[in-house]
């Protein structure tokens, strides 16, 4: 008895050993690099580097790797090879040169559960996307994007929002939420037809799941989804609350989408929703073209999103990098005073006289790092980037990190300085290594939104207060990484001058 068990043990013993023995064969067959492609550091079966990289800060660790590889490396993060491009020239070549091989999308087993597979404007494919940047394009444009009308609707919303740093008298308060409430209200005049009221529960409610959800995805437990989904989506975990808080946003658009079809005068759209369920209805298009019931809350959602988050965060930031530097703040105030003085609001016409506060305002997008690590790229062809092969397929990943702070393009990276943009007369200067908003065809589609929030917002603020940290208190300038890079929490006093 006890010999035919010893025998059965090792019999199972060696049935293991087998087992383990193919799997990590398969493993290697499967994931055999072809000749000249990107290097990688070791990395282990089944797992590959997805332990590697540094959670909290993946940006300066993936920048790093870019030194030691010359700029492209790859890394195995579980199931799937990313190939990381770093520096300015690399990223240039990818994004620039290569635009048309590098525009479309991986797939994502995060973003497939969210969106229910290729949908929205920023994460769909092909004819798909074209036709819904460009309709997006023309109807934000209809509704005041680039016009007097759009520049009149921030300026309004300056003044409730200084309204609202007025009523604090003084006292320490968080300005991030009123940042979110003010920013969220541009896009939501364009694309819902409608601002909220700052103290609308159920609006502030869905800009805490926005700021939530954009940064647990950047976490170490939306990588590992992206990794392992079979088995995560099994498992509990921080991971759940993206899906769950997506759920509820979808919910409240798509609750706004139904009111809009209840009320619509096709004759008289109000907003993108409307031209949206106008071209569905009256216009013949394919099926992929997305004009659809499916379709029409991703993109919402996109845009509500996209004209939310970076610009709020942006404008946090500039709160915390001149209250940390005063003597700068003071600069930008003295350039207010003579520029615009107190009898009038600031326009984007006044930018052209303003080059220190642009400056500024430059060097917090870049010193801020607001967006360090951009969207996965898939290329569509084989081909070459700096002496690689890449084959047809390959998720590209550039960080955007390790252009804002290419010690090759910035005289000081890793020094919060204005004179980046500045010229030895003092003019405002452009950098081509300045790419906080991605670069080709892809760059961010509320770019020009976003420099007419920053400036008008930021202008605003500055003209009618000046703001300081707690007596004896120093502001954190290390960040918080998600998607995007927010300020530690932190409260503020804003003192009329």
């Amino acid at each position: 008895m006890a010999l035919t068990a010893i025998l059965e043990y090792l019999d199972f013993k060696g049935l293991l050993l087998f087992v383990v023995a193919l799997l990590l064969v398969a493993d290697y067959l499967k994931n055999r690099n072809p000749p000249n492609y990107p290097p990688s550091p070791f990395s282990l079966p089944l797992l590959g580097n997805i332990f590697n990289v540094d959670s909290k800060e993946p940006h300066i660790y993936l920048t790093k790797l870019g030194h030691v590889y010359n700029n492209i490396f790859s890394l195995r993060l579980g199931r799937d090879k990313v190939v990381f491009i770093t520096g300015y020239k690399m990223v240039k070549e990818a994004l620039v040169t290569q635009a048309e091989n590098f525009v479309d999308r991986p797939f994502s087993p995060v973003l497939n559960r969210i969106y229910s597979g290729s949908a929205g404007l920023f994460f769909s494919n092909g004819e798909m996307w074209k036709k819904q940047r460009r309709f997006a394009m023309s109807t934000l444009r209809n509704f005041g994007l680039g016009k007097k009308t759009m520049e009149q609707a921030i300026c309004e919303e300056s003044r409730v929002l200084l309204d609202e740093m007025d009523r604090q008298k003084g006292a320490a308060f968080d300005p991030s939420i009123l940042f979110n409430n003010a920013v969220s209200n541009i896009i939501c005049q364009m694309v819902f037809g409608q601002r909220f009221d700052y103290t609308d529960h159920q609006f502030r409610t869905m800009l805490k799941y926005i700021s939530k959800s954009i940064q647990l995805e950047g976490t170490i437990w939306a990588q590992l989804y992206e990794a392992f989904p079979g088995i995560m989506k099994h498992l509990p975990g921080k991971h759940n609350d993206i899906f769950s808080n997506y759920k509820l946003l979808y919910a409240f658009i798509r609750e706004i989408v139904i009111k809009h079809k209840a009320e619509l005068d096709p004759s008289e759209p109000r907003d993108y929703i409307d031209s949206f369920l106008i071209e569905m209805m009256e216009k013949p298009h394919e099926t992929a073209d997305g004009f659809d019931e499916q379709n029409i809350v991703p993109c919402v959602l996109d845009l509500f999103l996209a004209g939310t988050e970076t610009t709020s965060t942006t404008l946090c930031w500039g709160l915390v990098y001149l209250i940390t530097y005063p003597e700068v703040q003071e600069k930008v105030q003295e350039e207010i005073d003579r520029v615009i003085g107190p009898s009038r609001e600031p326009s984007i016409a006044d930018k052209a006289n303003m080059p220190f506060t642009e400056a500024v305002i430059h060097e917090i997008l870049r010193f801020g790092d607001i967006i360090p690590m951009n969207g996965l790229r898939l290329a569509d062809k084989d081909t070459t980037l700096g002496k690689c092969f890449i084959p047809k397929g390959t998720a590209i990943l550039p960080i955007l990190h390790s252009v804002l702070f290419d010690e090759n393009e910035w005289e000081t990276p890793y020094k919060f300085n204005p004179g980046h943009f500045l010229d030895k007369e003092g003019k405002f200067v452009r950098r081509d290594a300045f790419m906080p908003f991605s670069a080709g065809k892809r760059v961010c589609l509320g770019e020009q939104l976003a420099r007419a929030e920053l400036f008008l917002f930021f202008v605003s603020l500055f003209r009618k207060f000046r703001f300081s940290a707690a007596e004896g208190e120093k502001l954190n300038l290390d960040g918080v990484t998600g998607v995007a890079r927010t300020p530690q929490p932190f409260k503020i006093h804003a003192t009329a001058r």
